[in-house]
């Protein structure tokens, strides 16, 4: 008897790490593979579960029958719990979204046939014949710098996302600031840098130079199902500060307010946090994803268009660029966002935009920011859909 017992105890001693094994390699595989919301977690439960249903069995303390239960059990609440994720995932899937990596930026390439891009209606008084700036930016801003391009360099492929061969990048304002202040790019076309980016760029000891060249108005939006059509500043701070909660409070309907923020460091966000001043921004829904290369790290979640969801962006990104029938742009109290409440200054979010250089010796750099606050240069930013200067 006491032989038998130590028997099994080795059995399963063996029979447990074989388990713990497969749950390791499980859990590397779905972790590397983005599962950490749910297949991770559901590998880590399995391992304990089996490894216990083994040791019963091992000991004989279930008996044939009750052992079957428990495996068509364990069996069966893992199927579900696996088609109820997945059904959801697939629902989620559906939802639009208002992110920058939808928008396809070769509809707006210059000096391609077809191309989005506006152009001038006579030829620009100012053009670049050689040694043209590196340009990169925001993709929101991206069709108006493509503008500035197909006006005045020479012809030519300038490919957003040639990394190696084109001179005309759009990388996203994080990446934009930081080729910029590593001498990667010459100019850059962005909202105003965050808080991180101007100290990243004091302990390289690069000045910042900020040329503004246009005007945008930050805007916020709900799923057009939401009976909530305009909220007051006021609010806006305390829906993001975590104090208001419920859509109700606002005079919407009974349910959570789901408000998304967007990665640190973008342009949308720095407006954000701008706007919140001194108010404490609170935590915000998060997305797990795992990458091979820096391990498991947390991204906010780009907007989904949940039906509580609160949302934002700049007017043209959200208005033209990545335009939705799905969701509504909501008033700022009491102003609606659009080019007339910009100009006249009504409209209390909006903001200049930029042309962000450093101290560079490229002769064409200054004459270059010097004609897009011409009256050419401003003319493509209103025919780009922007607000100009004056």
């Amino acid at each position: 008897m006491k032989e038998s017992f130590w028997t099994k105890l080795l059995f399963s001693f063996f029979a447990v790490g074989g388990i713990a094994f497969l749950g390791v390699i499980g859990f590397i595989f779905t972790a590397i593979s983005g599962g950490l919301m749910f297949y991770t977690p559901l590998v880590v439960v399995l391992s304990v579960v089996i490894a216990i249903y083994v040791v019963l069995l091992i000991f004989n303390i279930l008996s044939r029958k009750i052992s079957r239960i428990v495996l068509l059990s364990i069996v069966g609440l893992s199927l579900l719990a696996t088609a109820g994720y997945e059904i959801k995932a697939a629902y989620v899937s559906r939802l639009a979204t208002v992110d920058d990596r939808e928008v396809n930026l070769t509809l707006y390439e210059p000096f391609v046939e077809n191309s989005k891009v506006v152009n001038l209606d006579e030829p620009a008084d100012f053009h670049i014949d050689s040694n043209a700036p590196r340009l990169d930016g925001a993709t929101a801003l991206y069709p108006l710098y493509s503008a500035f391009v197909q006006s005045v360099y020479p012809v030519g492929k300038y490919d957003p996302y040639d990394y190696r061969n084109s001179q005309v990048l759009c990388t996203s304002t994080p990446e934009a600031y930081k080729r910029l202040i590593e001498g990667e790019t010459d100019i850059i076309f962005v909202a105003a840098p965050s808080l991180a980016q101007q100290k990243h760029a004091k302990r390289k000891g690069v000045e910042l130079k900020l040329t503004p060249i246009g005007r945008e108005a930050f805007v916020f939006f709900v799923n057009k199902r939401n009976s909530v059509t305009g909220l007051a500043a006021d609010q806006l701070k305390d829906i993001y500060a975590g104090k208001i909660t419920n859509w109700k409070t606002v005079g919407g309907p009974s349910n959570r307010i789901r408000a998304f923020q967007r990665p640190e460091d973008s342009g949308s966000q720095t407006m954000l946090q701008k706007f919140m001043g001194d108010t404490p921004l609170m935590t915000p829904p998060q997305e797990d994803i795992a990458d091979v290369m820096s391990g498991i790290i947390q991204q906010t979640s780009s907007y989904r268009n949940y039906k509580n969801a609160l949302g934002y962006s700049f007017l043209f990104y959200a208005s033209e660029m990545n335009q939705s029938g799905e969701i509504t742009l909501l008033s700022i109290d009491g102003v609606k966002p659009d080019k007339k409440s910009i100009r006249s200054g009504q409209y209390p979010l909006a903001t200049e935009f930029y042309a962000v250089t450093t101290r560079n010796d490229n002769p064409n750099i200054q004459p270059f920011l010097d004609w897009l606050q011409s009256s050419q240069g401003q003319e493509l930013v209103e025919k780009t859909g922007y607000t100009s200067l004056k």
